[in-house]
């Protein structure tokens, strides 16, 4: 049998649009990165606001969100956690896209792409685990208003 090569050569206008993807997959990575310094910065001070809205006194003493704000605070610091890998996946990609298209390297491509695939993994699976959680609030709160109504 001969050796067979698995090389496939891109045309230019599939060059152009993985140009043109890398270029939008940064803007969308740097602006991912600005929101989750901005999630980090109010997950640091969520627990200042929420504790001076329940020093000032009035109807806010009773408030749920005052009486947690480290509960707050944690929760924002986990979302941005959770919104970084997504996010540096894609500069990833965009990076070594950009990269590999200036040099004309295969393998570096072939990594960019892993990293498309990831960033893809990552949104897939966090989508399957929000929409379960939808159908489980769901299911909970007709239990629950099932259990009221008797």
């Amino acid at each position: 049998m001969e050796n067979q090569s698995n090389e496939m050569k891109l045309n230019e206008s599939a060059i152009a649009f993985l140009r043109e993807s890398a270029k939008w997959s940064m803007f969308l990575a740097i602006l991912g990165f600005i929101g989750i310094a901005f999630m980090v910065i109010m997950g640091l001070f969520m627990g200042t606001i929420l504790s001076s809205f329940s020093q000032m006194g009035g109807g806010m003493n009773n408030s749920p969100f005052t009486m947690m704000p480290g509960l707050m605070a944690g929760f924002y610091i986990v979302i941005a956690v959770l919104y970084f890998f997504p996010i540096y996946y894609l500069f990833k990609y965009a990076q070594n896209t950009k990269i590999a298209l200036q040099s004309a390297n295969s393998d570096l491509l072939a990594d960019a792409l892993g990293y498309l695939k990831s960033h893809h993994k990552f949104l897939g699976i966090m989508m399957i685990v929000m929409i379960s959680l939808y159908i489980l609030i769901i299911i909970g709160a007709v239990f629950m208003f099932a259990a009221a109504a008797m």
